[in-house]
């Protein structure tokens, strides 16, 4: 379990699943991926998430606020796939309900989430991207000190999908520790 001010960044659980699957079929929270999830497809999509974490010890963590909501999404460290142009490496990502947007707790999390890529897991970079028309993900890495890197097509999507062109930015552990101070 992590904290920050505000939050908590936890194992996922069972009852995270239902909110999750609420998320991924909302299509503001959705806009900027290729489809929405049934229900089924987001909780097998949780319980892998929870399988990695539980695997490895870090992962798309779960995030909480104490005392008010027991899962607003997720936000935390992953593997992406091989096929991506600038694998290995480790990415940084967030997903989080509509309700909880604007309030600085996306990069609250993902800042905390940079410190344990860096000082516990001893990661020299963390990556994160997304489609090049998702301007709000993109100012939270930003936010988070990360400095745009390059665009790519996404090799999952098909080339005429509006969403196949991406952005990639990345921070150095260098870079996040002059952030940091």
């Amino acid at each position: 379990m992590i904290r920050t001010k505000r939050l908590v960044l936890r194992q996922w659980n069972d009852e995270d699943l239902q909110p999750f699957a609420q998320m991924c079929a909302d299509k503001g929270v959705m806009e900027f991926f290729p489809k929405l999830l049934t229900e089924g497809e987001s909780f097998s999509m949780g319980r892998t998430i929870r399988s990695l974490i539980a695997e490895r010890g870090w992962g798309f963590w779960a995030v909480e606020i104490p005392g008010k909501s027991r899962f607003i999404g997720f936000v935390g460290l992953h593997i992406p796939k091989d096929n991506m142009p600038f694998s290995p490496c480790v990415e940084i990502g967030w997903r989080l309900a509509k309700d909880y947007w604007g309030m600085g707790y996306a990069a609250e999390a993902a800042n905390e989430s940079l410190r344990y890529a860096f000082t516990h897991l001893d990661l020299d970079e963390v990556v994160s991207f997304t489609t090049v028309r998702n301007i709000r993900s993109q100012a939270v890495m930003k936010k988070i000190g990360m400095s745009y890197a390059s665009n790519f097509m996404h090799p999952d999507l098909e080339s005429s999908d509006p969403l196949c062109e991406h952005v990639l930015y990345k921070i150095s552990r260098s870079q996040w520790e002059m952030n940091a101070l």
